[in-house]
């Protein structure tokens, strides 16, 4: 009686396979542009293999969650305005780089915000709304505000090194 052989199949490697395969050096300074954290990108370069990206996502968030104050410190100073299509800038830029102006002074990073899932025409708008509501929140509710936008940040950005970034 003969046994069946399984019949061989090519694969295409994911994207994922490639974050899962690249060298340490490679995948922490990857990781780094997702979120400044030297920490967060070595235990994330760490723990790999991922079997899929909601497994990348969950460890991405649990080691954004464990971020000291100080580590949060360094992440927050090294982000920038959020991208908004150039034309928004230079339609409103005068009240854009006011409130940005506001926020710094007053919490000594920029303003951070996941614009993720916003249509581009509402993102000015949202921006403006956030940042004016955002204001007047306490020092340590803002820290708390602007670590779960951070997250958030580098959620997104790491979705799209996932999707389709050779390493």
């Amino acid at each position: 009686m003969a046994i069946p052989v399984p019949a061989q199949t090519r694969t295409t490697p994911t994207p994922l396979h490639f974050f899962n395969t690249a060298s340490p050096e490679h995948t922490v300074s990857t990781l780094l542009t997702c979120l400044n954290s030297t920490p967060w990108a070595h235990r994330l370069a760490a723990h790999r293999p991922y079997p899929d990206l909601p497994a990348l996502l969950a460890a991405a968030d649990e080691a954004a969650y464990d971020l000291s104050a100080e580590e949060l410190t360094e992440a927050l100073a090294a982000e920038s305005l959020p991208a908004l299509p150039e034309s928004t800038y230079a339609a409103a830029g005068t009240a854009l780089r006011a409130a940005h102006a506001a926020y710094e002074s007053r919490f000594g990073h920029a303003f951070v915000i996941c614009l993720d899932g916003i249509p581009e025409d509402e993102s000015l708008n949202h921006v403006l709304t956030a940042i004016r509501s955002r204001l007047a929140n306490d020092p340590e509710d803002e820290r708390v505000v602007a670590a779960d936008e951070l997250r958030r940040l580098a959620r997104q950005r790491l979705r799209s090194v996932a999707r389709g970034a050779r390493l």
